[in-house]
């Protein structure tokens, strides 16, 4: 009987005890994480002077990167939020091929993709289990290009004045979270993002220029706190 009553209460408990709610108007959450720049790249032929114009079969090439990843999230209403992405600095390697000896790698260089976005949550506010979805628009600085040594001399082509071009472009994201407690999440998050640059050097075949579609999937997982 006393079993019976104890186990009355505890489930009498449980139901009125307050359940945890994902998000509301006025939220503000912060996550971070593991995030990487897993690049698409796709590039025009490489146009050197010296050949008067595009060499055939040439391309650009960019390694992917991961960083600490940040999320600053404003919620407007319980379903839909203000979403800013940031990181700490991406370093790839550049790369060329189809020229030969001049073939492998090129420089280091950086960027920064700052992302805001609108994201829109579609199950009810009471749910532990928070999908979403999200489209904002990125712009992406590239600087610190930093040729290698080889790449300098005479032998490596002699290359100099690396530049790179910021972008601004589309993004899109399918990410979720789950509520661990009232306010630690658990997130997981996947985007597209749409950057375009051209690079341009100086190199012993004279002026060099490449237009690269980077447009990466940008993969993140980490742990969220909801203020």
């Amino acid at each position: 009987m006393r079993k019976t009553l104890f186990t009355a209460s505890a489930l009498a408990l449980a139901l009125t005890a307050p359940l945890a709610q994902a998000f509301e108007a006025g939220d503000i959450i912060v996550r971070a994480g593991a995030i990487t720049v897993d690049p698409r790249e796709d590039s025009s032929d490489i146009s050197a002077a010296a050949a008067g114009g595009a060499v055939p079969n040439t391309k650009a090439t960019l390694d992917s990167n991961t960083q600490l990843g940040l999320n600053f999230a404003y919620m407007v209403t319980d379903n839909i939020g203000i979403e800013l992405l940031a990181a700490t600095p991406f370093s790839h390697s550049v790369g060329v091929k189809g020229l030969g000896p001049l073939d492998g790698k090129l420089a280091d260089i950086k960027h920064l993709p700052p992302t805001l976005s609108a994201v829109y949550y579609p199950l009810d506010s009471k749910s532990l289990f928070q999908p979403y979805v999200g489209l904002g628009i990125n712009y992406t600085v590239f600087f610190d290009e930093d040729l290698t040594s080889h790449r300098e001399s005479a032998a490596g082509g002699g290359f100099s004045n690396l530049s790179l071009q910021d972008s601004w472009g589309l993004a899109a994201q399918v990410g979720m979270d789950y509520m661990l407690s009232d306010n630690i999440m658990l997130n997981a998050q996947v985007r597209y993002i749409d950057i375009d640059t051209k690079a341009t050097a100086d190199s012993g075949l004279g002026k060099v220029k490449v237009d690269v579609d980077v447009d990466p999937f940008v993969y993140m997982v980490g742990l969220g706190y909801k203020f």
